[in-house]
Order: structure tokens, then sequence, then C-alpha cells
């Protein structure tokens, strides 16, 4: 009686076989939402990744009462090149939003927002969480929280390199 790992490589199975790899790469945007986080995106850029860096630093918050919401001018490539949310987010089959505990990630609430509407995968990751008091952390958890279908909290910015090799980016 033939092995079934020998009947499953036989010629007359190879025809059910499909011939192609059974995943694609992944199309990844790493965003820095605040300045110490942009400094570790920066870094991190520099490696072999494939994925998009931008940085999300400018982003100031919710306009004041009777002024227009304005979705130009704060998202960033790392050459300093305005991009627009919507259409990297439409590209994107995956966003790391990267910020350190005890900074503002207001940005955090439109890039989880337009994830959503585009059935984007989110993952959220803090930094500096060693250095940092634990009200510094649950303020970064609270404000990335509800944005975030993943959400890491790294003791070290070699993490973040592991996390985004796990991620295939």
């Amino acid at each position: 009686m033939q092995s079934e790992s020998a009947r499953m490589s036989s010629a007359a199975e190879a025809k059910f076989r499909i011939d192609r790899p059974n995943s694609r790469d992944r199309a990844v945007k790493v965003i820095a939402l605040d300045a110490p986080s942009e400094c570790v995106v920066k870094e991190l850029a520099q490696g072999p990744w494939r994925a998009t860096f931008l940085t999300a630093t400018a982003f100031s918050g919710a306009p004041r009462k009777g002024e227009p919401f304005s979705m130009n001018g704060w998202l960033n490539d790392l050459a300093g090149r305005t991009k627009n949310l919507v259409e990297e987010v439409e590209t994107a089959d995956l966003v790391v939003m990267v910020a350190s505990a005890g900074e503002n990630a207001a940005a955090a609430a439109i890039i989880g927002e337009a994830c959503n509407l585009k059935r984007v995968m989110t993952t959220a990751l803090i930094l500096g969480s060693v250095s940092s008091s634990d009200e510094a952390v649950s303020k970064m958890l609270a404000q990335l929280r509800p944005h975030a279908m993943m959400l890491v909290i790294s003791s070290a910015d070699e993490y973040i390199k592991d996390m985004l090799t796990a991620l295939r980016a």
C-alpha cells in the first residue's frame, strides 16, 4: 500500500496542484504618529523593507469651531512630500501606526476611520513603555485601542523590527 505522501506526489494528483505562491507580498504602510516615533520610523526605513513609511506628525487635531477640516497637508512621506490619506489606505492591506507613550496620537482616529471604511487591517505599536509611566502608557492605549485591530506595547525599539518582519513588511 502506498503512503499518503507518495500518493499525493504522484502524476495523477499533480493535476490538482496550484502552481502559484500561496500568498502575495503585502502592501504595508507604516505611519509615525508623533515626533519621537518619527525618528524610529525614519531609522527603520533604512532597512530592507518593502513597506511605505509615512509621518502624521503635522496633524493638529480637530479644527476649531466653525473652521473646516482639512484632509490634506498632514500626512507626508519621509522626503516631506504631502500624501493623500485615502489614496495611501486604498493601496494598502495593512497600516501600522507607531506612537510613543506620553505623546499625542490624535491622527490615529482619522487613520483608523479611513482604514475601517476601506477594510484595511490596522496595527498599532507603542514605543517607550519601559521609560514611561503606567499612566502615560494607559493614555496612549486609550487613544489607539479604538482604531487598531492589533495593539502591541513594545519594550524596545528592536521589537518593532521583529514585528514588521512578522507582518511581512
